[in-house]
């Protein structure tokens, strides 16, 4: 399985658990967003709409939400779009 690859300003983030406690999927967030829901708690959204906090860094070949990563390939390249 090959590496995600994320813009400069999305990055996957887990939510859903397994019974060890590591997220069984990855949503691609704003980079932004990342440092500052990890730092205090607060909630992030994923490119699919899914709202979390930041828990976790994804490892390479961890899987990503199917839907994140649709949207995310219809990005332009170059992570250029302000957002939020």
């Amino acid at each position: 399985m090959s590496q995600t690859a994320v813009l400069p300003d999305t990055r996957p983030q887990g939510t859903d658990r397994t019974g060890d406690d590591d997220p069984k999927m990855f949503h691609y967030v704003r980079k932004n967003k990342v440092a500052e829901s990890a730092v205090t708690g607060s909630m992030v959204v994923a490119l699919c709409g899914e709202t979390f906090p930041v828990t976790r860094s994804p490892k390479p070949g961890s899987p990503v939400c199917p839907k994140c990563k649709e949207i995310f390939n219809k990005m332009p390249s170059g992570g250029g779009g302000g957002g939020e």
